[in-house]
């Protein structure tokens, strides 16, 4: 889950007037000077009943006048915004509105928060009641649809008194940067995998081999045939005696995460979401994401999951350019650095620069390593650059390679076409499924880990295969 530290700060501000004339007559009141028609009735008959109209109405604004002057002054009312947890991509944050004024009377409130779009598609209204020197709150949900540093808007506020005759309109200017994080996996089901990586963990630590890798194990005699470079000097000088050192397979390996930004990533993919306790017909919601999105949930899971097992995480995410990167590193702090990161990739409208890419990852990672690269294939009569760069991380590293399928076209493709047209549409995707077969098959022949999964299951099988990578001992 998400570390309570990365949620917004609170922001806190008193209001302000909303426009040069910030008050005005409630739909009571004006009910009330309507009534006053009333007399006009019997005004038909007694000319002097009449007057009554205008001696009510002027009532009512006085009886308004002297309700508008006991409200408080925007001033002296402050509005606060706190959030319950750090927003992210496929999960509900609760936020809380707090009212606090120094007037003498209680205050009926009306509350609009202005958050932007990727937040929430709806300005709702919510109404609490302010007694004086005495905070008030209202809570409310909601579920982001877009990562990255959004800015939040004014709170709005309209309050009157119990006596409901008159109102003032004011704005609580609150805004600030909300950072919305990628999705994350449940808890629970994040816990399956680690507790699986923990099993692999000790089952390599009992059946290590000495003499294989370079993480120092211990010091013996030198025997005919050891490494002269493995000899320790300085042990060898203390004991009078040639001792060498004995090294044993590493248990921390360097797992780097690279992630395509370019124009395939931009495609939307639906992903159905049950709801527990509805009707059939009405169990599921559909959230549209980017395959971006997708892949930076993927990168988080693995990330988490690698950190947890010991290996070191570092992170390239490219499209025409870098746009970010962090070395291979531990720890939470560590893990830190990767969500904030991985919160503000975007999606480029150009094809990324894959070899480009390649040749800077060489050159921070010139050791051996695991490195998932989460991509698509583009549609084109020559061989796509991305398997060109692919090609050349093999020669070096190993490559779990991760191409991200269209379940649309799937879908197209095992239709029966029943039409001249669906017929094109159909031989054209089974062209496209087929030629991605081939690509990834001439990769998986070189030594790649090739996937070509869904997005709704990416999560689960990479985290499989980093699993069965480690297990293995591959690296």
């Amino acid at each position: 889950m998400i570390a309570p530290s990365l949620q917004p700060e609170a922001v806190r501000a008193a209001c302000v007037d909303r426009r040069r004339w910030g008050f005005g007559l409630t739909p009571r009141a004006v009910v009330l000077l309507l009534a006053g028609f009333v007399w006009l009735i019997p005004g038909f008959w007694y000319a002097e009943l009449a007057y009554a109209m205008l001696a009510w109405d002027a009532l009512v604004l006085l009886a308004a006048l002297f309700d508008g002057l006991r409200l408080p002054a925007p001033e002296a009312v402050t509005l606060s915004r706190s959030w319950s947890n750090a927003p992210a991509l496929d999960s509900t944050t609760e936020i809380e509105l707090a009212v606090e004024h120094t007037g003498r009377v209680i205050l009926d409130c009306f509350l609009i928060d202005d958050l932007p779009f990727a937040l929430t598609s709806e300005l709702a209204e919510h109404r609490v009641s302010a007694f004086p020197r005495v905070r008030a709150s209202v809570r409310f949900h909601i579920e982001p649809c877009e990562r990255g540093d959004w800015e939040t808007g004014s709170v709005y506020l309209r309050y009157r008194s119990p006596l409901g005759l008159t109102e003032r309109w004011a704005r609580a200017p609150l805004e600030h940067t909300v950072r919305v994080y990628p999705a994350l996996r449940a808890e629970e089901e994040q816990q399956i995998f680690l507790a699986r990586g923990r099993q692999i963990e000790l089952q390599l630590r009992q059946t290590r081999q000495r003499g294989l890798g370079r993480d120092f194990e211990s010091l013996r005699e030198y025997h005919e045939g050891d490494d002269l470079r493995d000899i320790c000097w300085t042990a060898t000088a203390r004991r009078c005696a040639l001792i060498t050192r004995q090294y044993q397979t590493e248990r921390s390996q360097p797992v780097w995460i690279v992630l395509d930004c370019g124009r395939l990533m931009r495609a939307r993919v639906s992903e159905a979401v049950s709801s527990a306790g509805a009707l059939p017909t009405h169990a599921a919601s559909v959230r549209v994401h980017s395959k971006l999105d997708f892949a930076c949930s993927t990168a988080v899971s693995l990330a988490q999951l690698a950190l947890h097992s010991g290996d070191r995480v570092g992170l390239l995410a490219y499209g025409q350019g870098v746009q970010q990167r962090l070395l291979p590193a531990r720890g939470a702090a560590h893990l830190r650095q990767i969500i904030e990161a991985l919160a503000q990739v975007r999606a480029e409208a150009g094809e990324a620069d894959h070899l480009r890419a390649t040749a800077v990852l060489n050159r921070l990672q010139p050791r051996r390593s695991l490195v998932l690269w989460v991509t698509d294939l583009a549609e084109s009569a020559m061989r796509p650059e991305v398997v060109d760069g692919a090609m050349q991380l093999l020669r070096r590293h190993v490559l779990l390679f991760v191409a991200m399928a269209q379940p649309e076209v799937e879908r197209i493709a095992a239709a029966r076409p029943k039409t001249v047209a669906q017929m094109f549409r159909s031989t054209a995707a089974q062209q496209m499924a087929s030629r991605r077969e081939v690509l990834l098959a001439r990769l998986h022949e070189q030594g790649a880990l090739t996937l070509d999964m869904n997005p709704e299951a990416l999560s689960s099988a990479v985290l499989n295969q980093y699993l069965s990578v480690k297990e293995r001992g591959v690296l």
